[in-house]
């Protein structure tokens, strides 16, 4: 089942437009003009035990990395190969988002989300870099849930 198909399938209502490829959230500020949302920064992290986490932050936040290791009781976190970012979320580099949870099927990712994004409209790349989709927070979660995965908030 495709991205769009399970938006049909759980009455998630979303915006899209498309735009030339973005790879930095500094490129993507030329968007947020042409669509109704809070930017977000995602980041794919590892620790040394071989779990991975795609942190969601609105954008303007900077990552505490340590302080996010000690909220999902790690020792150390670093971002992920981009090998890793291929075969487990199917993704390229410039392009990670929560959607890519699609391709987890072995549920290896926790999401951690910034607390500050409840309630608001958020922006994604559903998969690609060269389009970018407005959807509720709620409507996040409800994805994230039928995809069997597990978040916190942060």
């Amino acid at each position: 089942m495709n991205l769009y198909d399970i938006f049909i399938q759980l009455n998630i209502k979303f915006e899209e437009i498309k735009h030339e490829p973005v790879f930095t959230i500094k490129q993507a500020q030329t968007i947020k003009n042409k669509i109704d949302g809070t930017g977000c920064k995602n980041l794919f992290l590892t620790d040394k035990k071989g779990k991975y986490f795609l942190i969601i932050l609105q954008e303007n936040k900077k990552a505490n990395i340590k302080e996010i290791a000690k909220i999902v009781n790690t020792s150390h976190l670093s971002f992920t190969k981009i090998s890793e970012l291929k075969d487990i979320l199917h993704l390229e580099k410039g392009s990670v988002t929560p959607f890519g949870i699609i391709n987890d099927i072995t549920n290896k990712v926790l999401l951690v989300i910034d607390k500050d994004l409840k309630g608001k409209k958020l922006l994604f790349h559903p998969n690609v870099n060269n389009k970018t989709i407005s959807i509720t927070y709620d409507d996040l979660i409800k994805f994230i849930q039928f995809e069997k995965h597990h978040y916190i908030n942060i």
